[in-house]
């Protein structure tokens, strides 16, 4: 494939390769062996061949995939059998995932007993988009209050003082993190899309996303250094221990194109900048010069890292880094981000992809042979794979007929 993004023809292929691993490959794979015809729901502890190899259930995969499922349905394919997985998913949700105080498990069995509740609210962020794109695609106004009850649930336990138990002693070593901001803006793009820009705990979606921006940009973002911590002091400050050292290149290039997809759709050129700031300065940080793909972490100043893992090649920061640098390129024409949008896709697509039984293998040795062979755990599921898959064929879509942005 001559990879060359200015080409119309070289576009269309690489669009149609998108399109066809998504709706041929990816998406049977789950629709055939994760669904739970049963208790309802998806499983997605499966093997290399789809057979299940644990059935307890992970609620945020509930939301996920009903995202993906539903976001389908609203923008390819007004599909039956899309519709029913992701009603599925949020059937098994509603009934199952909730404990009394609103705010939802991490993971439940087969048939819907709580198993581990986290501190953490990412489920119920994820429930928010799957509720908000489920009813866009059925146009029940129930599930678009669901979306906005699962969104101020998301901002109260995230940012209200006191909601989240933190994770280190706040009195010794205070600390914050990127996480809930970047979630936050995502959550808030989806919601506007299938809601409208609605006002939520006193804010309209993209208020919420300015205000997520601000906050990465004035506290995590480090341009004179280079580089987009995962945790700082509350004063932005680097927290010079491991965890406070320790960056995730794949984490901040799906930062970059949050922030980058944002100045694109609102006309935003300062977004549009720091987006291609994180991307530039994290792409130099994260990518295997020797054997390529993207590390996962790295040392803010080099030193060692202690996860174990730190050098291994995970599926989701390269389908994050192929949307940043397809989108940066998008937006600049800039060869350079052309040249690392081939990097990262041939690399990915040479490594990743499983011929014999189909989607990705999640987990890889530095020099990208498989660690482990299974397609799914309470991680890795219907979600970082298909929306890469489905982001970029709309992106090349949306730019070869000069239409509105996703």
């Amino acid at each position: 494939m001559n990879h060359d993004l200015t080409a119309p023809g070289y576009r269309e292929e690489l669009r149609k390769l998108y399109r066809d691993t998504l709706l041929n490959d990816v998406m049977p794979f789950w629709l055939k062996h994760g669904m739970d015809r049963e208790f309802d729901g998806i499983i997605t502890s499966l093997d290399r061949d789809g057979s299940i190899l644990d059935t307890d259930k992970s609620i945020w995969f509930q939301g996920r995939a009903a995202w993906t499922f539903a976001t389908l349905y609203n923008t390819v394919e007004k599909r039956g059998d899309w519709l029913d997985a992701a009603g599925s998913c949020l059937a098994f949700l509603e009934k199952h995932g909730y404990a009394t105080d609103g705010k939802l498990f991490f993971t439940v069995t087969r048939e819907g007993r709580p198993l581990r509740m986290r501190r953490y609210v990412f489920s119920e962020a994820f429930a928010a988009i799957a509720h908000a794109a489920y009813a866009k695609a059925t146009g029940d106004e129930s599930y678009a209050e669901r979306a906005r009850r699962d969104f101020a649930t998301y901002l109260k336990h995230s940012f209200e003082p006191g909601m989240m138990q933190p994770k280190i002693e706040p009195n010794t070593r205070p600390m914050m993190g990127i996480g809930a901001l970047m979630i936050g803006i995502a959550t808030a793009q989806e919601l506007r899309v299938n809601l409208g820009d609605a006002k939520i705990s006193g804010h309209s979606c993209s208020e919420w996303v300015d205000r997520f921006i601000l906050e990465i940009r004035q506290f995590f973002f480090k341009p004179d250094i280079g580089a987009l911590m995962e945790v700082v002091s509350p004063d932005g400050s680097i927290i010079d221990h491991f965890d406070g050292r320790t960056l995730n290149p794949g984490h901040a290039l799906e930062c970059a194109w949050f922030i980058l997809h944002e100045g694109r759709w609102r006309g935003e050129k300062s977004y549009t900048k720091l987006g291609l700031q994180i991307l530039d300065c994290m792409w130099q940080r994260g990518w295997d010069a020797e054997h390529g793909g993207l590390f996962y972490f790295r040392d803010v100043f080099g030193k060692p890292v202690q996860e174990y893992w730190h050098d291994m090649k995970f599926w989701w920061p390269h389908n994050e880094a192929i949307i940043a640098t397809l989108l940066a390129w998008h937006v600049t024409g800039d060869v350079k981000y052309a040249q690392w949008h081939k990097q990262v896709h041939d690399w990915s697509f040479a490594h990743f992809p499983d011929a014999e039984h189909g989607e990705w293998f999640g987990y890889l040795h530095r020099d990208g042979s498989p660690s482990v062979q299974l397609k799914g755990n309470m991680w890795k599921g219907p979600f970082h794979l298909p929306r890469m898959l489905w982001y970029c064929s709309e992106l090349l879509e949306n730019a070869a007929h000069g239409t509105k942005p996703l």
